[in-house]
């Protein structure tokens, strides 16, 4: 079981009693709040209208369905409907269920406003115009509803794929996409307020359509127009002037929009009224101050990071990759081979491992070294696999790593792990196995590919556990020391395994 479904279920227990305990807690309002309720926001409509008024037809039971309904529709659709619908699993059911309880609650709900809102029916000529008013609000009522928990659930997913994928995306990336959530988490939570406040659909309009627009802004000024304007010099009167343009660009559209969906055209300027105050003020003041926050001692913390993560992984190499597992076998392997060449090898194969050992224990501490040193190392390492290796014909290894008579720089140790990965996993002394590697540049530009065969440990084999610097390792390391400069591809079948790193180097 993985910690992303623990976590799922743990919020699904959260989320049941906390709705459980609402649910309970409305109740009870519902019951010692009676009468203040009814006089304030019923009694007088009634009076008003001359309709008989019932205090448990009129009243309680209405507001108990109506509590009732959007509990158990929460519960259906947040916890069965919806996660089967966006694990496309039996969508035409879920999709027929969910029409369902559209049609129920609209239906139910309409029948209990013929009693909870029975002073409406002297507002019309006719019992079908006040009908037609009665189940035209039910309907629409139910659509709110449905709508408000299917954006709930869809909310919780992105934020909790946001969660569980922020060690697979740069930091950048992550933290603008968890801002767009955090926004639109606002948005809907001042949602719930104005519904439960009964306000008018004129206000949700306007507040949807001023908070998604100060959210997009707020976003693109963090991660993009504040750091271009810092990049060029400039100051905070440039980034008003600029939200300022951006704003009277959305403006237009923005009235629009509301004038359309309200069938008023009033409307469209009111909430162009209200929203170029709100983006000059407040989305100006809130993105200046979030984007300086963010990057106080952004450079020291950056330094800190990179020097951890290479200090880190050069000494969980040194632990996993050169052991006595490893070097028991070099040895025997130059032991054999002495015996059998009469020390033909052994002097070659000596000599690879002190430079390699030399290597380790010199170059590995310094930042960046040449890329043709680096390649040496790697050429080391494969040589001595395929001297052990070389009394199997099942085993195929091969190596096109083109000579480099450039001057590129690079981070030590970046590419053995993923041979060191290959020989660990793919070669296997009693079955077919075969490695092949390919190493090239163009420019400033690395193309490095490894392809290998799977053979799964056994049980009893000491490397089974040891991974060597591991690829987990890698990516960290590509990500602190060479951010928005390589592309890592990594696919595996049941049989081969592949890796496809492009690098930008220095």
């Amino acid at each position: 079981m993985t910690n992303m479904t623990i976590r799922y279920k743990d919020l699904n227990k959260i989320e049941f009693w906390t709705a459980t305990f609402l649910y309970g807690f409305a109740i009870l309002l519902l019951l010692n709040n009676a009468n203040d309720r009814v006089s304030w926001h019923i009694l007088n409509r009634f009076d008003h209208a001359k309709v008989k008024f019932s205090f448990l037809s009129s009243f309680f039971l209405p507001e108990l369905f109506r509590y009732s309904m959007l509990y158990f529709s929460f519960l259906l659709l947040n916890f069965c409907v919806i996660p089967a619908i966006l694990k496309k699993t039996d969508l035409a059911l879920n999709a027929i269920l969910m029409i369902a309880l559209f049609l129920f609650t609209s239906l139910t709900t309409g029948v209990s406003y013929t009693y909870s809102r029975a002073f409406v029916f002297t507002r019309f000529d006719t019992l079908d115009e006040a009908y037609s008013h009665l189940f035209f609000r039910a309907f629409t009522y139910s659509a709110w509803m449905i709508l408000i928990i299917c954006l709930y659930v869809g909310l919780k997913r992105i934020i909790l794929y946001f969660l569980e994928n922020k060690d697979n995306e740069e930091i950048s990336r992550y933290q603008m996409k968890l801002d767009l959530a955090l926004g639109l988490a606002f948005w809907f939570a001042g949602l719930l307020l104005w519904i439960a406040a009964s306000a008018p659909i004129e206000v949700i309009i306007c507040w949807t359509l001023i908070i998604i627009s100060a959210t997009g802004l707020i976003v693109h000024s963090i991660h993009e127009l504040i750091p271009e304007i810092k990049r060029e010099g400039g100051k905070f009167k440039r980034f008003f002037w600029r939200i300022c343009f951006l704003s009277l660009l959305i403006c237009l559209p923005m009235g629009l929009i509301a004038a359309l969906l309200s069938n008023q055209s009033e409307l469209g300027f009111i909430v162009c009224l209200f929203h170029m105050p709100t983006q000059l003020v407040v989305s100006t003041t809130i993105a200046w101050y979030i984007y300086k926050k963010r990057n106080e001692n952004t450079a020291e913390i950056r330094s800190l990071k990179k020097e951890l993560g290479k200090s880190d992984a050069s000494l969980s190499f040194l632990k996993s990759q050169i052991n006595p597992h490893f070097l028991f076998n070099a040895l025997n392997t130059l032991y054999g081979t002495a015996l059998q060449e009469k020390a033909e090898k052994t002097g070659e194969g000596i000599q690879k491992l002190g430079d390699m050992m030399r290597f380790m224990l010199q170059e590995n501490i310094q930042d960046k070294i040449s890329l043709t040193r680096d390649i040496d190392y790697l050429n080391n390492y494969i040589d001595l696999q395929k001297l052990r290796t070389s009394s199997s014909s099942q085993i195929t290894i091969q190596a096109q790593i083109d000579e480099q008579l450039n001057t590129l720089q690079i981070s030590p140790m970046l590419l053995i792990p993923f041979v060191e990965n290959a020989f660990k996993h793919g070669i296997s002394l009693q079955n077919p196995s075969h490695i092949k590697m390919t190493l090239q540049t163009q420019g400033n530009t690395l193309y490095f590919d490894v392809h290998n065969s799977i053979h799964h440990k056994a049980d009893n084999d000491p490397e089974k556990l040891k991974s060597g610097i591991g690829l987990l390792n890698v990516k960290q390391r590509l990500a602190l020391l060479y951010p928005n400069k390589h592309e890592l591809i990594i696919r595996e079948s049941a049989k081969e395994f592949f890796i496809h790193l492009t690098l930008q180097l220095d």
